[in-house]
């Protein structure tokens, strides 16, 4: 089984402790995060009750590909896209963004808070696709090139998409079946019926 949640901005990806935390949200029992977002960062967690697809979809070693959408502080530079696409080294190691480019809008709902911007300072939308996803990772290369990221979205996961999917809310696809390759004729079909929203 795979659950697909659209994780508000706050909310911590564990099921007990401290809280906001999915168990607000997900009643499903069993099931667990493939992979992490950081309580700052919004969009995309996938759960599942399958330990092949949790290692698939979360272990580095098989480069399953994220997309995010970033507000950053600033107007992006061709230099900084150029920058995050051609490599940096961060603290713990090299990072490379497989794309990096700008977006003319991002059609989100606002953040519940709302970001704090500064009135003279624009800001900018771009999207980034990684093959891994160390810590804060996104975050940590877009301040090294100049422009502090102030919201994070992540709309992709290896197969699956955000896609139209309300914040808060979740979608179940039973009929997900694990692929070692990377053949986009393996992708899943979505499954937009069992959207639960809280």
């Amino acid at each position: 089984m795979i659950v697909m949640f659209h994780k508000p901005y706050g909310v911590l990806c564990q099921f007990t402790g401290d809280s906001p935390n999915l168990s607000a949200f997900i009643e499903i029992p069993g099931v667990y995060a493939a992979g992490r977002l950081d309580k700052d960062s919004e969009g995309l967690l996938i759960l599942t009750d399958d330990g092949r697809v949790q290692d698939q979809l979360a272990h580095p070693r098989h480069g399953k590909q994220k997309t995010y959408w970033v507000q950053v502080e600033g107007a992006i530079s061709d230099d900084a896209l150029d920058q995050l696409r051609g490599g940096l080294v961060l603290k713990d190691g090299p990072a490379r963004a497989l794309t990096a480019e700008r977006l003319a809008d991002a059609p989100l709902p606002p953040r519940d808070p709302p970001i704090r911007v500064r009135q003279s300072i624009p800001t900018s939308w771009l999207s980034i696709t990684l093959n891994e996803g160390r810590n804060r990772q996104v975050r940590r290369m877009t301040a090294s090139v100049g422009f502090p990221t102030l919201r994070l979205i992540r709309t992709r996961v290896g197969p699956f998409s955000l896609d139209d999917l309300p914040v808060g809310a979740y979608r179940v696809d039973t009929a997900f079946q694990l692929h070692s390759t990377h053949d986009p004729r393996n992708t899943p079909p979505r499954h937009r019926r069992n959207v639960r929203r809280r």
